[in-house]
């Protein structure tokens, strides 16, 4: 229980203050480009980096609440044992893809840091983003493997989503 509120504290925080970083450099790029005839120079890279942490510190909140977009329309007509199988094998695939694109997106931020990878105008490194995203996809997996064994709740057992 401590695990889950950390992560969820530790996942919520950071993909809101992307968000707040991407609103507060769109409103001065915005502002400067139209009162002081210049942006802010890097914004779009720096958005985009930004938007990766948006998502992927998301990725394990999204999971862990179950709020993916699911195609339930045949549970209400399956009985509660092939739900509880369905519910297993999905989440089992679900947690190796997850871990298996952690692996991947942790050995291309290992090539990354090898060539010294950067962002083409500012030049941040982009090993630490990739690494980020490596983690939270793991962590995302391993939220999947806990949830395969999870017992069907009220919703779920009336025919609402997984």
């Amino acid at each position: 229980m401590i695990l889950k509120k950390l992560l969820e504290t530790a996942c919520g925080i950071l993909a809101g203050l992307a968000l707040f970083a991407i609103m507060v450099l769109t409103f001065l790029d915005v502002s400067g480009r139209k009162l002081l005839d210049h942006s802010i120079t890097g914004s779009l890279e720096l958005t985009e980096l930004l938007m990766v942490v948006v998502i992927f510190g998301a990725l394990p909140l999204v999971s862990e609440r179950g709020e993916h977009v699911v195609f339930d329309s045949l549970d209400a007509i399956l009985p509660d044992a092939l739900k509880r199988i369905q519910r297993a094998l999905v989440h089992l695939l679900c947690a190796a893809a997850l871990i298996g694109l952690a692996w991947l997106m942790w050995q291309t931020g290992n090539d990354f840091v090898t060539s010294g990878e950067t962002t083409a105008q500012l030049k941040i490194l982009k090993a630490p983003f990739i690494h980020g995203m490596g983690l939270l996809c793991g962590f995302t997996g391993l939220i999947h493997l806990s949830m395969m064994f999870k017992p069907l709740d009220h919703e779920e057992a009336e025919g609402g989503a997984l």
